[in-house]
């Protein structure tokens, strides 16, 4: 199925974006403007305190169908989206693709036709090729939204923006900020949403630090400044945001060992003590302990690991019922 996807390139804003500049689908942060970002993380806010009010569940997507579509195994995203619909109070098909007839040789667009032929909504899309949310997005019918939760090394948009929105509660504002990337940045999706986002929202510094076989050639025309050394990259930077190795899409071996990796770039306490005294340590998960940060790190007073973890379902929400607002304007 790989010959349907190619690289997405850039993307026309009229695939992802209504003429009044609201979302129709979300794909990939590029293109977002920040004043469309930073409506997201404000209606994220209003959502994390929806599990703890005597109202567990809004009413925004009810009758509403959801379809999560996840072609790659996932706990965390797959979850929080499901809980994210069930609060929005959606109905919910989580298709099995091991047993679905697209194991059996059906091709995703036929899969797809016949998805629409229920009458769902929303499509969420994990899947190991990049561009297949694009895909989907382009040949769906008009009245359905797509939702990219993570496609190939391109694009996982969600998980950046709940990143931001961690960013924001314990730092505030993003322009005085010093952010560190650090680990596989060749092969994350994760890492490229984030440095679109950081930079859409005006953060200080977005640094990358990592071996050079995991650094990708002309990065930093991304906007951010590349460093090889982890103490000196760390330096006084006010986040720090650690990616795990992402071996299984390596198609040859790029580091010596696991334990080579881990004295250079792992996160422990004494190469956080680079960092501001007061700097957050984050991680999209999930984390190998041992390899890219330290135990003591990641259960540690600075980490806010669990937080980002809560805080996707409420930007989860935020996204799937400002697509779904957007859609009903644009077809009523």
């Amino acid at each position: 199925m790989s010959h349907q996807f190619l690289s997405p390139g850039p993307l026309p804003a009229s695939l992802q974006l209504t003429p009044e500049g609201q979302l129709k689908h979300f794909l990939t942060i590029e293109g977002i403007p920040p004043l469309l970002l930073e409506a997201i993380l404000d209606r994220a806010e209003q959502f994390i305190d929806i599990p703890s009010k005597k109202q567990r569940k809004a009413p925004l997507l009810r009758g509403k169908t959801v379809v999560n579509l996840f072609f790659e195994n996932s706990t965390r995203t797959r979850t929080t989206f499901e809980l994210a619909a069930q609060r929005l109070s959606a109905d919910i098909i989580n298709l099995d693709i091991r047993t679905s007839a697209t194991a059996k040789g059906e091709s995703l667009l036929d899969t797809i036709r016949n998805l629409e032929a229920m009458d769902v909504d929303m499509f969420v899309i994990r899947h190991q090729h990049s561009g297949a949310a694009h895909f989907l997005a382009r040949y769906c019918s008009p009245e359905i939204s797509v939702i990219n939760a993570g496609d190939g090394n391109h694009s996982h948009p969600t998980q950046a923006m709940l990143d931001m929105l961690t960013i924001r509660q314990y730092k505030k504002e993003f322009p005085p900020l010093k952010v560190a990337i650090v680990g596989d940045i060749r092969h994350s999706r994760v890492a490229r949403s984030q440095i679109h986002a950081l930079n859409t929202l005006c953060a200080g510094e977005v640094r990358v630090i990592g071996p050079r076989t995991l650094i990708p050639a002309g990065i930093e025309k991304m906007g951010v400044n590349v460093f090889h050394d982890l103490d000196e990259g760390l330096d006084d930077v006010d986040v720090v945001i650690m990616l795990r190795l992402q071996n299984e899409r390596m198609e040859t071996a790029l580091l010596p060992s696991a334990h080579e990796y881990y004295k250079r770039y792992g996160l422990t306490q004494d190469a956080l003590k680079c960092a501001k005294s007061d700097a957050i340590v984050m991680h999209p998960g999930p984390a190998n302990r041992g390899v890219e940060i330290d135990s003591e790190v990641a259960d540690g007073s600075q980490s806010v690991i669990m937080q980002q973890v809560t805080n996707g379902i409420a930007v989860r929400m935020a996204i799937m019922s400002m697509v779904i607002a957007s859609q009903a304007e644009l077809h009523s």
